[in-house]
């Protein structure tokens, strides 16, 4: 059995949408159990208005406290509030008492907290958030970074390379996933310096899949799996696809709901409609992971509705079924030894090059 905690205070809707959400999980996963964390009197309250489910498979786990979305100093708050519900969850996460975990408030107290009070990896330079979002091979493709890192070195981005493909094998069953750097532009020479200086490093790890550079066009209609990015970059390009699929959502509904003759031909169609609405729901396709922790972590939306819920728990305790940590940690190890006979290498042959001017100069 799967043990997942869930923060059932965070998020505009908790915590109704989150209980809900988890009573619907362990209905829909008959191998998952969950640790609701949070204000005992209030998540028991919303546990009585939920339809017959088996109790023994959801534990509560009180809390006093709330870390909320308009908390200013995220990290003190972390530090202060021993006793918030986001913190516990974490701290449940390091002692084993819990596999995986599941928040959808504050993106900077999870960050803060995973960072503070889980812990990243060993070897990993900087977490990351990695968000799934459908594309037209209905396959999925991840992008990382979203937002945790808004400056970045070429060496954080090639680990977030590692991480997502680590991610995607472990969860949605790609072998060999592909991986592009989001430039804007195809060519080796595109970019600013950081994007030149990844695509650089990118090329020599050769136990990735690394595709090349890839334009912001080609995230949801290419053969790439994975997208690479600082999280600057990533996010707008994120918040930008959530609205655009908005935008088509309700440029669809306007077109049909013209006049009489458009209603009538969207009853003809409407198994069509209700289809790309869906597809184009980032709600449904899950929430960001966040990768480079020690146990595997989803950041759900902060409007999170109860049948997001369920998709994150699965994402979660795919990551765990797949072996995820421990296929990061290898991954990490392998890609951290090789860069450091890379550099080693240069140094020597920088040595050799020194030597060989002062002889000449002689």
């Amino acid at each position: 059995m799967i043990k997942i905690a869930i923060d059932a205070m965070g998020g505009d809707n908790a915590p109704r949408e989150i209980v809900l959400g988890a009573v619907q999980s362990i209905q829909q996963d008959k191998d998952v159990s969950i640790l609701l964390v949070g204000d005992e009197a209030k998540i028991k309250a919303e546990l009585a208005l939920c339809k017959k489910y088996d109790e023994s498979r959801i534990e509560i786990v009180h809390t006093s406290e709330v870390i909320d979305m308009e908390e200013e100093d995220v990290a003190r708050a972390v530090r202060k509030k021993r006793d918030a519900s986001i913190v516990v969850a974490f701290r449940l996460l390091k002692e084993g008492k819990a596999d995986a975990l599941v928040a959808c408030g504050s993106t900077g107290a999870v960050l803060s907290a995973g960072v503070l009070v889980l812990g990243r990896l060993k070897g990993v330079s900087r977490p990351a958030l990695c968000p799934r979002f459908p594309n037209h091979r209905g396959t999925g493709v991840v992008v990382c970074d979203c937002g945790a890192n808004l400056e970045c070195k070429p060496i954080n981005l090639a680990h977030f390379a590692i991480m997502a493909s680590a991610y995607t094998q472990a969860s949605f069953g790609m072998e060999n996933p592909k991986i592009g750097l989001l430039n804007n532009g195809t060519e080796d020479h595109k970019g600013l310096e950081l994007q030149r200086e990844s695509h650089k490093l990118l090329k020599t790890m050769t136990f990735l899949n690394y595709g090349g550079n890839i334009e912001g066009r080609d995230i949801m209609y290419s053969d790439t799996d994975v997208v690479v990015s600082d999280g600057f970059t990533g996010n707008i390009a994120v918040k930008s696809i959530e609205g655009c699929g908005k935008a088509v959502s309700t440029i669809i509904n306007g077109q049909y709901k013209r006049n009489l003759w458009t209603k009538l031909r969207a009853a003809m169609s409407m198994d069509i409609i209700k289809g790309i609405k869906r597809s184009l729901d980032y709600k449904a396709v899950g929430g960001a992971m966040f990768l480079g922790l020690t146990k595997p972590v989803v950041k759900g939306h902060g409007n999170t509705e109860a049948r997001s819920v369920p998709v994150y728990v699965q994402q979660v305790a795919n990551a765990v079924r797949g072996n995820m940590i421990e296929k990061m940690k290898a991954m990490i190890d392998e890609a951290n030894e090789k860069m450091a006979a890379l550099e080693a290498k240069q140094a020597e042959a920088a040595a050799e090059s020194a030597a060989g001017s002062v002889k000449t100069e002689e």
